[in-house]
């Protein structure tokens, strides 16, 4: 008999009572390290006074008013994102799946604009994750996740990651723009050449089309900016945003330059939900704390603090872990052994994981961790392939 809820989650057997910073307890008693984050959602960790406080405070006034009117606590958040980054003007919604949404039919809808009707395509790359709603995993492309549901979308072409010559030889009289992770998260940790961000945002303005950053894993802090893509010298026309912008509370954006959003007019895209006072009152408490002066400094030299734990890590478990990828706290440990089976093992011992394409466990933690939680981490991780390393040597 089918479960009350539908069963297309595959869900340990675990559930949680409450957390506090990095940790979480399960209503046993258990605690575990949550180097999982909720997918890198918890921006904040769990508890986190200065978020909880904002919320409480929201919720006893108005949570919901929708976008028939102003929303004050939205125009203060689209503000704050416009001076701390690339964009003039900024949406808000609930989910990546649905700023990327928002954020094709902005790049379609430019084109038209500016007299490009036939402009429909989007340029996108093999291993990449932009959503589950039917035009978002057209954008992805992965087989797995189209299968049983139709045809594609279509309007999508798929190349190689980092490979200029091919991205050029998809461009055709139908392009309208290219879409890409600055760190592909879902495919594995793995991250654009800094030459080949500069070669697309080149290409896009030699050929006229609309580069498009998903930043829905990459940015919040994740990597030790607001925004990934400000490691480097160069600027999309729109970005997605979601996950850590609300700390866990369900929350989006699309964040464009102007010749970008003032496509998007009255009538062109919009949201029940997106940008309520509730959602918006979490994010300018996220957006608090990771903008004060020093947090991202500081998460900085954890984040360095981190990786060359993990490179010990690997040296002393090569037959477990083969390969260090990402940066911050977007990090993914590529395993010789079936990633889930480090999953499974590493939440036996009390930390919680990521699995990821290339065979690679994800971590990413709450951006508030210190030392003492990369080293119990690293503790954990050390049994984990203690474990392994033993059942491996009994299946022999």
């Amino acid at each position: 008999m089918i479960s009350a809820l539908m069963p297309n989650f595959s869900r340990a057997d675990v559930a949680f009572d409450h957390g506090q910073g990095p940790w979480l307890f399960d209503t046993n008693g258990r605690r575990y390290l949550d180097f999982g984050a909720g997918i890198a959602t918890s921006s904040l960790g769990h508890g986190h006074p200065h978020l909880v406080k904002a919320i409480a405070e929201q919720a006893a006034k108005v949570i919901h008013v929708s976008n028939l009117y102003r929303v004050p606590q939205a125009e203060t958040l689209a503000a704050r994102f416009v001076a701390a980054s690339f964009a003039d003007s900024v949406f808000f919604c609930n989910s990546g799946a649905e700023a990327n949404e928002g954020l094709i039919k902005a790049i379609r809808k430019t084109q038209a604009d500016a007299g490009h009707p036939e402009r429909t395509r989007i340029i996108c790359f093999e291993g990449a994750f932009h959503g589950r709603t039917l035009a978002t995993v057209s954008a992805t492309g992965n087989p797995k996740y189209l299968a049983g549901f139709g045809k594609p979308v279509e309007g999508f072409d798929h190349v190689p990651f980092n490979n200029l010559n091919a991205v050029r030889a998809a461009i055709t009289a139908e392009t309208a723009g290219i879409l890409i992770e600055p760190i592909q998260g879902e495919g594995g940790i793995r991250p654009a050449d800094e030459q080949f961000l500069h070669d697309l945002r080149a290409t896009c303005d030699e050929f006229g089309l609309i580069l498009g950053f998903d930043e829905v894993q990459t940015g919040m802090g994740r990597t030790g900016k607001l925004l990934a893509h400000q490691w480097i010298d160069v600027e999309p026309d729109v970005a997605s945003l979601a996950k850590g912008i609300g700390g866990g509370f369900p929350m989006a954006a699309l964040l464009a330059k102007e010749h970008v959003a003032k496509s998007l007019v009255p009538g062109s895209h919009g949201t029940t939900f997106g940008g309520s006072p509730l959602a918006c009152a979490a994010g300018n408490a996220v957006l608090d704390v990771i903008l004060a002066d020093g947090f991202l400094d500081q998460m900085n030299e954890v984040a360095a603090y981190l990786h060359t734990a993990l490179d010990k890590l690997i040296a002393r478990h090569p037959a477990v872990f083969t390969e260090l990828r990402g940066k911050g706290l977007l990090l993914g440990l590529k395993c010789a052994m079936p990633n889930g089976n480090v999953q499974t093992e590493a939440m036996k011992q009390g930390l919680l994981t990521v699995a990821a394409g290339e065979n690679v466990l994800r971590l990413i933690p709450p951006l508030i961790i210190n030392r003492d939680d990369c080293n119990a981490a690293i503790t954990l991780l050390d049994q984990t392939a203690s474990a392994l390393a033993k059942t491996t040597e009994t299946a022999k």
